[in-house]
Order: C-alpha cells, then structure tokens, then sequence
C-alpha cells in the first residue's frame, strides 16, 4: 500500500503536536475539541490516538460501544479517509461513527455518502460562544447583575490579576484541591476525571501552549483559568475554577482572563454543558451569541431526511397519499426538520419515510417523551421490501420512547399491530345528526326549532357569539392551555404550542376554523373551550372540541347555520401504541389521542 494510503493510529503524545495543528489550522475548525491540547489532555480517559493518511488528520478514541472518530482534518482528500476507515471498521464488525461533526462536515458527508450515515446531535454537546466585547465589557441590561457581582467582589480594593507561570502553578494546584473539598455534596465520577485531566494540563502547561489566569483576593489565589487558540478567530476556555461561596470571583475571572488574554480574537468558546442544568443555566445567564451545533454519525442503512431534498421528499409523499404539493409544502415547512424523519435511500435518493414527531403522554402520572409515528410510507417500485418495518423497528431501539400512530383503515390495523403495535386510547366513534337519529347517534337529534331559531341569529352571517359563548379565533397558547386542562388524565397526549400552531394552521388550509369560546360565570371569573372543525361537502366535522356533549348539542343549530351545513358529525378514532419494554406493564387501553398532527 502506498505511504499516503496507510491509516495506522498510535496513542497520542507530544511528538504529534505540530503537525496536528498544522493540519487543524487548515481547517479552522470552530468546535473546542479540534484542538491539539484537547486531545492530548483528555488521552487516558478516552484512549485517544492519532494518525495521518490521505493529506488528512484523526483523531480514534473510545466510545461508549466501540471506537469513535473525529472527521478527518486538514486540506487532504477526507473522502478517501472516510472510505478507508468504513472498511476497517467491516472487518472488526462495527459500524463506523463520528463525532463531533460541524454543519459543514455534516453536509460534506451526506453529499459523499448519501442515505449511508445517520446523523444526529445532542443539545448537551452544544458549545457556548460569546463575543470578545460582550465578556469584556458585560455592557447591557442584561448583563448587569454580573457587573454587580464583579463589584461587590472589587469592594476593599485587595484583589489582582496575573498570568499562569511557573511560579504560580502550584498554588492553582493547591486550588483546585480544596476547590473539591468544597464540592463534596456535588461530586461525581465527571468531577474526579475533570481534576485528572487538569493536572495532565498543568504539567505540560508550555508544551500544549496553553495560557492561563490567576485571580487573588489579598495574597490567595481564589480563582483560575485555562484556555488558549481554538482557530483564527475564535478563543476557547477549557478549564475555570473560583471558590463558588466568594462572590463575584467567577464573574471576575473570566471578565479578567478575557481582558488580557483574548483580546486578539472576536469570539469565546466556553465548551458545552454536558446537560448538566446548573452549569446550563451559569453559561445562559451570559447570553451566548450563538451555539455550536455538534453532531454525531453512525452508519447506517435508515437515515434522517436531507434537507436539502424536499423535491424528492414531495415526491415521495405525493405518490404515497396523493395530496396536492400544496397541503405537502405546509407540512414540510412547519412540522419538517431533519432528525423528526427517517428514510430509507436506494439510488441515491430516498424511496421510504416516515416521521417521528416529539409529543409527551401521561404515564403512571408522569410526562414522558413520545414519538407519533406519520406519514408512513414507500414508493410503489420498492414495496415489499420491508422498508416501512425497518424504519418502525429503528425508530423503537433509537428513541426508547413509546411510539403512537392512528391508522387510516383496518388493513393498516393489521399491518401496525404485525409491527408490535396495540389497540390504546379507546376507540368512540360519536356521530351527531342534523334531522334524523341512527343508532351511532350519540346524542339527541336537533330540534327543527333551534335551527329555526338560530336563523334570527344568523342574518348577517357572523360568528361573535355561540349561545352562551362569545367566539374569537384560538391561538396556539391558548388552544394548548385550554386543551391540557379540560383533557389532561392517564394516557393523555399533549403536543407543545409549535404542534398545535401546525394543527391550526392545517385545518384552516383544509377549510376549518379553530374556534375560542368563553363565556362568564360570575365575580369575574370565565369559563373556557376550544373548538376545531371543517367543512366537508355539507356535513361539519368536530375535529376536536373540550365542549361536553349538552355544552356541543345546544351551539349546533347555529354553527350549522353559520357554516351552511346540513348535519355534523365528531369522531375519536382512538389510535395504536408500541411501548418499549420499561412500560409494559401500564395499561394503554385508556387515555386521550384526539387531535392528530400531520
């Protein structure tokens, strides 16, 4: 094999330095991991080793099941890496991964492999970047209460600043050390890595061209900080630590190390927050300028939609269902985004999907995650190939989440429950007639009167008032609020404002109106429901309403008439769940569906 095709890894060490950053300095990568020192640092944690092939870098560590990789770095052919590392990974019998992608690798990737790697990302991995000005200045409003912090901690004047050196290393040692001693109640695993890694820092402080800060209050050192050049205009923090009971000492640090070491740059990266909520909300309260979005690909056969194939995703819908582009075009520009939709890609193009939209469910009274499974479907040349399968059978061992769906008919029915899914929400088709009673009827027939009478109301063919109810058009906010406390119970299904601000938008497109209704009760209180439906020919169909039967029957005549309707009708399908194995014991046959999202 020629020299430039060898791909060999070895355990990372100092002898790697420079033509690492060499290499990353011709990508000028913005994520904090793509930095020498990063890696170098954290190598025992992760078994981190290295090699070069193709005119490229990568960087191999450990992940949670097998081996991971960095995108390959540099001017070379990544490509050609990329291939190389896919057939060392079929010969161990492991799927290839990546992580961290940027959007540009990302799109890179899908453009050179299509259909051929998931790629997903992680809130928790996003990294926080800041301008240089906002952290040195903490100008604003929103910023002041860090001035404030800074002031308090400035108060007797017995304070300085001064550089990591030599001198001063082992007193941040010493630091660190009883900065632990302080975090005892907090302490965990994550902590204990942190300080080893730090130490791995400290001691190669000058090698790894790392540069730092010190902050004393009178002659102790109570805070420091390490970091150094992430790309060419971007500076990145790796490690900070303060005395968290001495106010204003992190404020202070980190306005301090900004000040004399980054002012050179345009941006701070301050890394991610690892999910953990209070450092979450400590890198918030600066108001990040922007974040990072870091990405993780794995091979695989079923893949999240491309983005930038919406032609042949319309495509593919319009020859599964055959709605018009239209009514495809509003679903794919409110409810669309590439991790909500799994395809399967054959010829270089996706030929089955189906999307997996987030909603939560009532389970043994708590909310948990869920997916509604929609718009299931595959070319006609490619059926029978158990793509539709694939995709369900993926989506339940990636998420773990309980997946619901309503099918269209009985033989889809079959289909679903051949597939793991279950009969839930219990089923109660309600039909409401204008003139006659069936046997489906479930409540009273309406009185030729009360649509006599609803005429005097409707002679100039408005809609303020509904019997007792005034009406006005429901926002999502207030759709969801009213929603969720009339409706709310064991097995509920709640979606969030974006999901109902779709709904509302999809059953106006298809010739409905969503409908506020309040009315007084007295001392100032009101009562509230919601009410969605549509036209269809000349029957009224209640998509959903938080109206009880009487409170429905006795505002019919006139919405009848208002609509120019002959009868109405309202429908809860109920609908099917696949529960993954920590839920099997809940009983699914009760709850609430109602309102299905397209």
């Amino acid at each position: 094999m020629p020299e430039q095709e060898k791909l060999l890894f070895h355990p990372i060490s100092l002898d790697d330095r420079d033509w690492m950053n060499d290499k990353l300095k011709e990508d000028n990568l913005n994520i904090c991991e793509y930095t020498f020192a990063n890696n170098f640092v954290w190598a025992k944690v992760y078994d981190v080793q290295v090699g070069c092939a193709y005119g490229c870098g990568v960087v191999r560590f450990r992940g949670q099941e097998n081996y991971q990789y960095s995108f390959p770095f540099g001017n070379g052919d990544k490509k050609a890496v990329i291939e190389h590392l896919r057939k060392i990974c079929a010969v161990y019998g492991y799927r290839l991964s990546f992580y961290p992608l940027t959007e540009r690798c990302r799109l890179e990737l899908m453009d050179w492999f299509p259909g051929m790697f998931e790629i997903s990302s992680n809130r928790d991995n996003f990294d926080y970047v800041y301008t240089v000005e906002k952290l040195s200045t903490l100008k604003g409003k929103k910023l002041h209460g860090k001035r404030n912090h800074i002031a308090r901690f400035m108060d007797d004047g017995d304070w300085h600043y001064e550089a990591i050196t030599e001198k001063n290393m082992d007193e941040c040692r010493r630091m660190a050390k009883e900065w632990t001693s302080l975090r005892t109640e907090k302490w965990n695993e994550e902590m204990a890595l942190e300080i080893g890694v730090l130490e791995v820092a400290c001691s190669n402080f000058e090698m790894l061209g790392l540069c730092g800060g010190v902050l004393y209050k009178g002659d102790k050192i109570v805070a420091f900080t390490i970091g150094e050049m992430l790309n060419t205009d971007t500076f990145v923090v790796h490690f900070e630590k303060a005395y968290p009971d001495l106010q204003g000492a992190y404020p202070m640090i980190n306005q301090q190390f900004i000040l004399h070491e980054a002012q050179e740059y345009l941006y701070v990266n301050r890394e991610e927050d690892t999910g953990d909520l209070g450092l979450r909300k400590a890198k918030l309260s600066y108001y990040p300028d922007f974040l990072v979005k870091k990405y993780t690909a794995v091979e695989s056969c079923v893949v999240f939609a491309d983005e930038r194939q919406k032609e042949y995703l319309i495509t593919l819908w319009n020859q599964c269902f055959a709605d018009e582009r239209q009514y495809i075009e509003l679903y794919l520009e409110n409810r669309f985004e590439p991790e909500n939709m799994l395809v399967i890609y054959e010829e270089n193009r996706p030929v089955s999907m189906a999307s997996l939209l987030p909603v939560q469910i009532t389970i043994n009274g708590n909310k948990e995650n869920a997916r509604y499974v929609y718009a299931v479907g595959t070319l006609p040349t490619y059926r029978n190939r158990g793509y539709a399968s694939k995709i369900i059978k993926y989506a339940a061992e990636k998420y773990k989440e309980p997946l619901l769906l309503q099918p269209a008919d009985r033989d889809l029915q079959e289909y679903y429950e051949r597939q793991g899914f279950v009969d839930a929400f219990g089923e109660s088709p309600c039909w409401i007639y204008a003139g006659r009673c069936t046997e489906t009827t479930k409540m009273p027939s309406i009185d030729e009167n009360d649509l006599r009478a609803a005429e005097i109301v409707f002679e100039e063919n408005t809609l303020e008032q509904l019997g007792d109810w005034f009406v006005s058009d429901a926002g999502e906010k207030e759709y969801k609020m009213v929603r969720d406390q009339v409706l709310d119970k064991e097995g509920y299904v709640e979606w969030d404002e974006p999901a109902i601000a779709y709904a509302i938008k999809e059953n106006q497109f298809c010739k409905g109106r969503t409908l506020l209704l309040t009315s007084p009760i007295g001392d100032a209180q009101v009562r509230s429901a919601v009410l969605m439906y549509r036209i269809e020919k000349d029957s009224l169909h209640i998509i959903e309403t938080t109206l009880n039967d009487e409170q429905l029957h006795h505002i019919l005549p006139e919405l009848l008439l208002y609509t120019g309707t002959t009868w109405a009708f309202e429908r809860n399908m109920g609908g099917m769940i696949r529960l993954p194995e920590h839920f099997t014991n809940w009983d699914y046959k009760e709850g609430y569906l109602g309102l299905t999202l397209g």
